[in-house]
């Protein structure tokens, strides 16, 4: 897998003014047609002619506003030719086309996708954010309202407790919760190559990431304690 090749395919991001948090890793995964996504439920079944591989972009965050642990994805279909032929991108456990339909947000190979403040969900226009009953209320009254959340398939579930939800909660209601600006600025992924790594390299490296994380809020809540 040449990660610096498909690294050049990786969306330009544009996020809030005041988001509080950026992708710390990406994990990258080649698919063909009818195999499965090794982290989002989906199989790419019936892809166009013209497609030869899909790359799987799995963005990974230590959180969201509203939780410890946060995974969201872009999917970018390249053409035999190397082109970009199509892209799609995760919108709250869904996913969503992430190519307008005149292609406008593609320059060259870089697709360009906002992402919802705090929550990181995709989307090629900022507007549809907006349209969320709870965009406003996620960032700063819910801030941290889920505790740690982990998947279904993620290996480490089930050794975390309500405390540790506790926890969470109060760090991220003391430290991060925020308003929106809705003014939203580059964040160009492609330029952070080190973020890149094979999928399985990621999967591995989460629980650390997921305890050393727990330990900076334990240390920092008992300080504020004092």
């Amino acid at each position: 897998m040449d990660i610096k090749h498909l690294a050049s395919y990786a969306p330009r991001l544009y996020f809030d003014k005041k988001e509080p948090f950026y992708p710390v890793r990406v994990g990258v995964s080649v698919l063909h047609e009818g195999e499965q996504s090794p982290s989002f439920r989906r199989k790419f079944e019936r892809l166009d002619a013209n497609v030869d591989y899909v790359i799987e972009f799995a963005i990974y965050w230590d959180y969201d506003i509203q939780h410890l642990y946060e995974l969201e994805h872009v999917w970018v279909n390249i053409g035999k030719d190397r082109a970009v032929v199509d892209a799609e991108a995760s919108f709250h456990g869904k996913y969503m086309k992430a190519l307008l339909p005149d292609r406008s947000n593609l320059e060259g190979k870089t697709v360009s996708l906002y992402s919802q403040p705090g929550k990181h969900a995709f989307s090629p226009l900022p507007i549809i954010f907006e349209l969320l009953p709870n965009v406003r209320t996620a960032t700063d009254r819910d801030a941290g309202l889920d505790g740690l959340t982990l998947p279904e398939w993620y290996k480490a579930q089930g050794q975390y407790d309500e405390e540790t939800n506790v926890l969470v909660r109060a760090y991220q209601q003391a430290y991060h919760r925020f308003m929106p600006s809705f003014e939203f600025v580059p964040y160009e992924l492609a330029e952070r190559e080190p973020l890149f790594v094979p999928w399985e390299t990621l999967y591995e490296e989460i629980p650390k990431r997921i305890e050393a994380e727990l330990t900076v809020i334990r240390h920092t809540l008992s300080g504020s304690k004092e």
